[in-house]
């Protein structure tokens, strides 16, 4: 059977973190008010941009404001703070030429996400790509994943795998009755993905390896 893959993209499709990172510090500078600490942003990447300036202390009256600004400043950075993570261009082609199904599933704004990719030259391969604005819940919920198996028309998920660096990922496969892959990132600790997935790989090559070979 054909199989389906679906890739998170922040952490393991791309590193965006020096992009992200600039442009919550250019954020915060903005509105005159002291940024957090990188360390304190790292493992809100991930979650939606509103409810990471939540997490970091932002009123929720006021995140909103923040949000607006983020996008302001993001593009102005974002090809030139992000790479490819090693192995991601090699495990999305392997997976195109095995005949494999591939879509894009994050809580980045599509908008962005997709200029990323094609600034990289792998958008082309993917039928589909779900941003944040795409839906009303995100991750860890199973909507995101739902949503792409809809626009895919894939109706049998017992080939369909998501593949990610965080809790958030795994839990959204599992939530929408697909196979969850983790792979390791600095966003979350191999103990953190222990403890939430059954599989934990070390990079996006591995993980497509090895789904490609029916070891998962």
């Amino acid at each position: 059977m054909q199989k389906v893959l679906l890739f998170d993209l922040d952490g393991t499709v791309i590193d965006s973190t020096e992009a992200i990172v600039e442009s919550f510090l250019r954020t915060y500078r903005h509105f005159g008010v002291e940024a957090p600490e990188s360390k304190s942003i790292l493992p809100q990447i991930g979650h939606p941009l509103f409810d990471m300036f939540v997490n970091l202390g932002v009123d929720s009256a006021d995140a909103q404001e923040y949000v607006v600004e983020y996008k302001k400043n993001y593009p102005q950075v974002h090809t030139l703070k992000t790479e490819l993570l090693p192995g991601a261009k090699e495990a999305i082609e392997l997976a195109h030429k095995s005949g494999a199904r591939l879509g894009v599933v994050t809580t980045k704004t599509g908008k962005f996400a997709i200029e990323l990719l094609e600034y990289f030259g792998v958008m082309h391969y993917f039928e589909v790509l779900v941003g944040s604005e795409d839906v009303k819940k995100h991750k860890p919920d199973a909507e995101p994943v739902v949503r792409a198996l809809e626009v895919m028309g894939v109706t049998k998920r017992n080939s369909v795998y998501m593949i990610g660096d965080t809790c958030m990922d795994v839990q959204a496969a599992l939530n929408a009755g697909v196979k969850g892959v983790a792979v390791e990132f600095k966003y979350s600790s191999l103990d953190e993905l222990k403890v939430c997935s059954k599989v934990v790989k070390c990079c996006i090559f591995e993980a497509v390896k090895d789904i490609l070979a029916n070891k998962i």
